[in-house]
């Protein structure tokens, strides 16, 4: 099937809510592998995947990554050309998404470094080095020895940032996933069998188990492009 892109718009809509909403993004084989051979997630979707992911990123105030991921996978500033700009000024958002890069060491790829861009990282860091950072970057230092996820929302919340998207790596997925701060996992799934010592999606110290709803499965030649929605009690 071809892609609709205004049906996929409505498909990956964010739903209207005055708290963060995150969503993460991943690609994967069938068997799990979260890398292609060749170290990077990108080439394993194909030009399916590579639409779903500008569109998530034209949909999000802010994007999430690892500093690790953001080193390997060579990200930029997103720039304008790179996101649906009559989309973003029809639903009110800022040009372009800054990117929130994770950090426990501030070890930041220089590139990250830039007017817009933000950093999240634990209060305790390096003082000399957040000051340092702070001068070009917004910097969110919560938490002791691990980040203070709840403050982090309430941060990005404070600066109308309520359409989160994460898009690694498994470090820090798994940790939302553990700490069930995950809302909504946008999956392709690629007709590749892989093995090898990719790691999957997630992983952490401890394993739990969050369920999960089914929002749509898209099929794009043998890519599968599926959504799913966290299952919460109105309790949650």
């Amino acid at each position: 099937m071809e892609l609709d892109l205004r049906a996929l718009e409505e498909m990956y809509a964010y739903p209207s809510r005055s708290q963060p909403w995150i969503r993460t993004n991943f690609v994967t084989t069938l068997d799990g592998a979260a890398f292609a051979s060749d170290g990077l997630s990108g080439s394993l979707g194909g030009p399916a995947d590579t639409s779903v992911f500008a569109l998530l990123r034209s949909l999000a105030d802010v994007i999430i990554v690892g500093a690790g991921t953001a080193r390997a996978e060579g990200y930029l500033p997103v720039k304008r050309e790179e996101v649906d700009a009559d989309l973003r000024l029809r639903l009110g958002l800022k040009p372009v998404p800054p990117i929130a890069v994770v950090s426990l060491s501030l070890n930041i790829p220089v590139a990250m470094i830039a007017p817009g861009q933000l950093v999240i990282t634990t209060a305790d860091a390096s003082p000399a080095r957040i000051d340092a950072l702070s001068e070009q970057v917004d910097v969110i230092a919560v938490g002791e020895g691990e980040i203070d996820w709840i403050q982090v929302k309430s941060r990005l919340a404070a600066y109308g940032m309520n359409r989160v998207l994460c898009e690694g790596g498994p470090t820090l997925h798994g940790c939302l996933i553990e700490q069930d701060l995950v809302d909504e996992l946008c999956l392709s799934i690629a007709p590749v069998m892989a093995s090898g010592t990719a790691p999957r999606t997630a992983h952490g110290p401890s394993a739990v188990e969050h369920t999960m709803t089914l929002g749509h499965v898209l099929q794009v030649d043998e890519l599968l492009l599926t959504r799913w929605v966290r299952s919460r009690s109105s309790s949650d």
